[in-house]
């Protein structure tokens, strides 16, 4: 069973991941790669020696071809799942974005992006990331998931 745990703070070098709720023009923004039929959050690993918010803007650019954009951390949040780092709890900083514009051509692994004004049906990761919209919105940052159902 997959857990997800919320932290204020870890240590800087525990942080593997950049994960980036982002919005655009009160809607929601997600990816879909181009190997899978399932939407996701955009975010992805963090490179050596990369700070962790240049993790989430690049991730944020390469995913959604966002170029101009507000971003700010939201909280500290780890997964534990026998099927993932065998096991071993794995960091990684949730972010908020305001996407302001976007490049008109992705250029990764993503074939398109689809800007919501509800939730997915269909999760990349549906142990994982409703539970990060989820505390997102507990914590304050998205008031308008109230309104989703």
């Amino acid at each position: 069973m997959t857990k997800v745990n919320f932290y204020d703070n870890v240590e800087d070098s525990l942080l593997k991941f950049a994960v980036i709720i982002a919005k655009y023009k009160g809607k929601l923004v997600f990816c879909k790669h181009k190997e899978r039929s399932t939407l996701e959050i955009p975010g992805g690993h963090r490179e050596q020696g990369e700070d962790i918010l240049d993790t989430a803007k690049r991730e944020l650019y390469e995913e959604t071809g966002a170029i101009d954009f507000e971003i700010s951390p939201i909280c500290i949040y780890s997964v534990i799942a026998p099927n993932n780092f065998n096991g071993i709890e794995t960091f990684g900083k949730l972010f908020l974005a305001d996407i302001h514009t976007f490049e008109k051509e992705l250029h990764s692994e993503i074939e398109k992006i689809t800007i919501l004004d509800e939730l997915p049906t269909s999760w990349t990761y549906p142990e994982i990331q409703p539970k990060l919209l989820g505390e997102a919105r507990r914590r304050g940052f998205l008031p308008e998931l109230d309104e989703i159902k």
